[in-house]
């Protein structure tokens, strides 16, 4: 149960802390990952490229806006990726999960 309460609380910190311009991000990908699906069955793909594109509109968010050098910034956020923890990871994983998932409940409930 206390593996549970790590991953809710890395949610919980994840969400919180986050920037507008982040969260932003996170549900327009999700609501545009929840409509091309075609079922809940291809949730864990679509995840895993939401997450790839959230990485990318993310580089491309500090390069354009923050104005970071894109090479200097490309290793920095590599070093970045290996050094992440795994229960970061989950958590960004569980919000684009339940996300995708019900944006394509509500699609389909619609049609």
């Amino acid at each position: 149960m206390s593996a549970l309460m790590d991953i809710w609380h890395a949610i919980q910190g994840l969400l919180t802390s986050a920037d507008y311009i982040t969260l932003g991000l996170i549900v327009v990908i999700a609501i545009v990952a929840g409509v091309l699906i075609q079922g809940l069955n291809s949730v864990i793909s679509a995840t895993f490229w939401s997450l790839v594109a959230f990485a990318a509109l993310g580089f491309a968010r500090a390069i354009t806006l923050g104005h970071q050098d894109a090479i200097a910034f490309a290793k920095a956020d590599w070093h970045a990726f290996l050094g992440m923890g795994m229960l970061t990871l989950v958590a960004y994983s569980v919000v684009f999960i339940v996300l995708i998932a019900v944006v394509n409940v509500i699609r389909s409930a619609v049609r």
